[in-house]
């Protein structure tokens, strides 16, 4: 086998042994031009294509790819949209690896550029042939020396351990440039662009495998194939950790019909997917260079509670950074006796000894302090914090020893004048520290530790497989009496109820069911009953039956008018449960607050599914409501067993029956013993 035909073609086009750029340019100012200089470090071959020939930037220049004589790894683009499509064709006849579109006008500049990538696209499908883009300004792999891109500040990205992949090219690069601001680099620094044929699921594969990629910062506009971002994900998270910036956090997405895909939200989806998935989720470039660079150099052992030791020399930031840790729900565990013991004779009777530690003033017994904060079992991660006092520490030359002793991650924060502290803090990051410059900044430090460390506990601990029923089918009509019938197969129950056609088997219906009964319209074509007045509650008597019947007669309905007579049930906690297919991530599962406030209170969580037992009973634990489940103000603690088992059931249900669109039960109330499902809606 050649050593082209054993390399991937996603291997060919991003670590590539040979360049040509097509549309090379003499001119200075055409990004054929500086695409060919910006090749300038990279150590394989580089050829220039211009029908012209002559000489390019010292190079020769070739007329055509089959000039060459040979195929070359990777094909660099920088020709007008309309002649892509043929320059394509001719890189896949020449048995090139993969390309790169540098330019735009496609599917982002209307109907013609809709057209031109549709065409380009059908065919690389037919030929197998990978292109980046098309609307990007390139990638950067540091690990070959290799910059394919026209902009000439790209080869100046520093390099370093973070793999940068971003829709935006103006994310990629200021993504890769503030790495160097805080004292990191890249590995690798990818723009997707139109992303028509190889995605954001295909870069972090491949970059997941790359020794040189610590850790992977992931920017996100939109998300077309979400499920497959999503499977993609959960392989890499497990060896990399992913940080993501995804926008669009002001889009709740089309109205649905139903609460369910209201409540679900794009942005909520989306985000809720990728923490699923072990990605931590941040909300600016900052937090997302920040937390990248962080975990390029530490990843917390897998636990859902890690907890974070603090010593602060000033009592002031120590509080600050508790404060936020633990409102975050970030464990700040109390210290050992033994740990206790031997901080009390390292400092002074007047200090904090608890966690936080509090010494004071940064004296000398700072660096053994911290060793024995970072000795306590309880303790995965130890943050340092101390203004800047030269006097009584000289963090750059007590910090890297102790750092080097520890199993555990050291993270340091300090503030000073700059001109001071900056020295400091460069050398600090030079030695390999992870510094912040305030309070908050460190404790968001220790927060991605911990976030992350909890994801990956939760990826070892799920296994959501579907149970595999083959009894439960979907029922002809989807009327709420046939679909609570399949929610009782499922394992949800509802109370006891009679179907009628008319006014005397509603009688009839009456004089069967435990009084007080609800009467309902009865049709699938009236989805939420309540808004029409066709829900009639607390009807002990044939009179109330008869003014109740009156009212219901009274909604318009084109299909057969019948009735639903049930049994009221008993007050409890209600909820609303609901599962949607999205277009991009397919099943989906959301719980909440219900009944009639559901959509005013939007307390709800949002998971795809399948979802195993443990990953329901977490749905349950970030409702703003979840001390409700609990027993609130000497109320009985309510089933969660049972409300966790019908999430799981539903989300079962979804991918089982992928005709299915929406399934809601609101209200889903909850008792300490069981849960009844009180309405139903079926797509």
């Amino acid at each position: 086998m050649s050593a082209v035909a054993s390399r991937t073609p996603l291997e060919r086009l991003f670590a590539p042994t040979s360049v040509a750029v097509v549309g090379a340019s003499s001119s200075a100012d055409k990004a054929g031009h500086q695409a060919v200089l910006a090749l300038a470090s990279f150590g394989g071959d580089v050829f220039p294509v211009n029908p012209r020939g002559g000489e390019i930037a010292g190079r020769r220049a070739f007329p055509s790819l089959r000039a060459l004589g040979r195929p070359v790894d990777l094909v660099l683009l920088a020709v007008p949209a309309s002649a892509c499509v043929e320059a394509v064709r001719e890189a896949v006849d020449c048995g090139c690896g993969g390309g790169l579109i540098l330019g735009g006008g496609f599917a982002e500049s209307g109907p013609a550029g809709i057209a031109l990538q549709a065409e380009l696209h059908a065919l690389c499908d037919q030929s197998g042939f990978r292109v980046l883009g098309p609307n990007t300004a390139g990638f950067v792999n540091k690990e070959v020396s290799l910059t394919a891109s026209f902009l000439p500040a790209a080869d100046r990205i520093p390099s370093g351990s973070v793999a940068v992949v971003a829709q935006s090219a103006g994310i990629n690069l200021t993504v890769s440039f503030l790495l160097e601001k805080v004292g990191s680099g890249v590995s690798m620094a990818v723009g997707l662009g139109n992303a028509m044929n190889v995605d954001a699921a295909d870069v972090l594969e491949f970059v997941a495998t790359r020794p040189a990629t610590k850790s992977i910062a992931l920017h996100l506009e939109g998300v077309v194939e979400g499920r497959r971002l999503y499977e993609t994900l959960r392989r890499v998270t497990r060896t990399k950790p992913v940080v993501v910036l995804t926008v669009g956090k002001s889009d709740v997405g089309e109205f649905a019909q139903s609460h369910t895909g209201n409540l679900i939200g794009s942005y909520a989806l989306r985000t809720s997917a990728l923490r699923q998935a072990g990605a931590v989720v941040v909300s600016s470039t900052e937090e997302l260079v920040a937390a990248a660079a962080l975990m390029s150099q530490h990843r917390l052992p897998p636990r859902l509670r890690a907890g974070i030791g603090i010593m602060t020399a000033q009592a002031g930031p120590g509080l600050l950074m508790l404060d936020q840790l633990r409102s975050h729900g970030v464990s700040v565990p109390s210290l050992a006796p033994r740990t206790l013991e031997l901080i009390r004779a390292e400092l002074p009777p007047t200090t904090y000894l608890q966690n936080p530690v509090d010494t004071g003033r940064p004296g000398p017994s700072f660096p053994r302090v911290l060793s024995l904060l970072a000795d306590d079992p309880e303790i995965s991660a130890v943050c340092a914090y101390a203004l800047h006092e030269p006097a009584a520490l000289r963090p750059e030359e007590v910090l890297p020893a102790v750092a080097s002793r520890l199993t555990k991650p050291l993270l340091f924060g300090t503030a000073g004048p700059r001109a001071e502290t900056n020295e400091t803090i460069a050398e600090l990051r030079r030695r390999g520290l992870y510094v912040a410059e305030s309070p908050e900044q460190l404790a968001r430090a220790a927060l991605v530790l911990a976030e992350d460390a909890a994801s990956q506990a939760r990826l070892l601990r799920d296994d959501p497989r579907p149970a595999l029923d083959a009894d439960v089918h979907l029922p002809r009509e989807h009327d709420e009496h046939s679909v609570k019938q399949l929610l009782e197969a499922l394992g949800v129950p509802s109370p006891r109820r009679l179907v009628c056609s008319s006014h005397l088997e509603a009688r009839e219906a009456l004089a069967r069911l435990t009084k007080p009964v609800v009467a309902k319209i009865l049709a699938q074509e009236v989805g939420h009953k309540t808004e029409l007045g066709g829900v009639q509650l607390d009807i002990a008597d044939e009179q109330a039956l008869a003014r109740a019947l009156a009212k219901l007669d009274a909604i318009p309905l084109t299909s057969e008018r019948r009735y639903l007579i049930e049994e009221m049930a008993p007050p409890g906690l209600e909820l609303i449960l609901g599962g949607k297919r999205d277009a991009s991530f397919g099943p989906t599962l959301m719980v909440g607050l219900g009944g009639i406030l559901a959509e005013a209170l939007r307390d709800t969580a949002t998971r795809l599914a399948p979802v195993s037992l443990a990953e329901a009973s977490d749905m349950l634990d970030e409702l703003r409501a979840a001390a409700l489940l609990a027993g609130f103000r000497n109320g009985p603690a309510l089933d969660r067993r049972a409300l966790a088992e019908a999430i799981v059931s539903l989300g079962n249900f979804l991918v089982r029956h992928p005709e299915v669109t929406e399934l809601e039960i609101n209200p889903l109330r909850v008792y300490p013993r069981g849960v009844l499902a009180l309405d139903a809606l079926l797509r």
